[in-house]
């Protein structure tokens, strides 16, 4: 079978440090292609809601781009036209990438963040293989990739001092938080709350109704599940984000469901203890913490009030909680 170079030995992959001249050469090539795309993918991601930003994810890839440039125009005069086909992957010690289903999904600072911490893994890898090869010619040039990314780290906060003034910062880091309650803490907030609390009365009247752990156990786990699918689908069916700017249906609908189920849950599954008045011990202890839980939530990202909070969310959950004790107790 033919090969462009020896077979691998590390789980079918080349150690950076058995790569030639050539190889190390459209390795790079490779790699600035990927990380070019991935920046506009960032700026195509956050041009309608963070222009600025977008403008120096723009200039990033642009920025890439043109060092792939200089990169092929010096494997043309050394090796010729035809580019060796090998990827990040092909190298068993070369820096990877996130998937890009994964990166374009990321919030804004998290973005940021990935973008920094690219350009910093690419100049760390680079300088510290100039410094392993003995070669002074792959010495030189696994130097001059090394100053290239460092000179994309400087460049990368020219072009964010020049987009992103402290204004613009603080506006786009406002309306990523407004996003991210919107999509996730809202509607995860409202399924907890739906699944804690409408929950509590069915649980608690089995449970003192039949006084049997294992049936009790079976209506919380049939009822936070039911909640968590009706609140889910409702979630997802009745607004599609467009015009609200809620985001993504999905997400709303995934957030409300799997909490909606975890706040029924937290106090359903102590009642597979066999023990009746140890599940029920337990249980109203995870109650209690899932009542504070919701007043946190609320405080913390919903900018209500501490003691509003506490008042809504503590007193409506005893009051249903004593109702399902009394009923099941009758």
């Amino acid at each position: 079978m033919f090969t462009l170079f020896p077979l691998p030995r590390f789980g079918g992959k080349r150690r950076f440090d058995q790569l030639g001249d050539q190889e190390i050469l459209a390795l790079a090539i490779s790699a600035e292609e990927e990380d070019g795309r991935i920046y506009a993918l960032y700026a195509q991601k956050l041009q309608a809601d963070f222009p600025a930003s977008a403008a120096v994810f723009a200039g990033m890839a642009e920025e890439e781009n043109g060092h792939r440039h200089r990169l092929i125009e010096l494997y043309r005069r050394r090796f010729g036209e035809l580019i060796l086909p090998i990827r990040r992957e092909h190298v068993a010690d070369f820096y990877s990438r996130r998937p890009v289903w994964l990166v374009e999904n990321l919030p804004l600072e998290r973005i940021r963040e990935e973008a920094q911490a690219m350009e910093r893994q690419a100049h760390t890898f680079y300088l510290a293989a100039a410094g392993r090869t003995a070669d002074a010619e792959t010495r030189k040039l696994l130097g001059d990739l090394a100053a290239a990314e460092a000179s994309h780290v400087r460049k990368a906060g020219v072009l964010e001092a020049h987009h992103l003034d402290d204004e613009t910062r603080d506006a786009e880091d406002s309306t990523a938080r407004r996003q991210f309650i919107l999509t996730w803490v809202q509607p995860g907030l409202a399924g907890l709350m739906d699944g804690s609390v409408s929950t509590l009365a069915p649980i608690f009247a089995t449970a003192f109704a039949t006084q049997s752990t294992w049936t009790t156990f079976l209506v919380g786990l049939s009822a936070s599940i039911g909640a968590g699918i009706s609140m889910g689908f409702t979630e997802a069916a009745h607004d599609d984000g467009k015009l609200s700017g809620r985001g993504s249906p999905v997400k709303r609908g995934l957030a409300s469901g799997i909490m909606t189920t975890l706040g029924g849950l937290g106090h359903a599954l102590p009642y597979l203890i066999p023990e009746f008045w140890t599940a029920t011990f337990i249980a109203l202890v995870v109650v209690f913490i899932e009542l504070w839980a919701i007043v946190w939530i609320q405080n913390r990202y919903m900018e209500t009030p501490f003691a509003r909070a506490t008042f809504q969310v503590v007193l409506g959950g005893a009051l249903v909680l004593a109702a399902g004790i009394l009923i099941g107790g009758a």
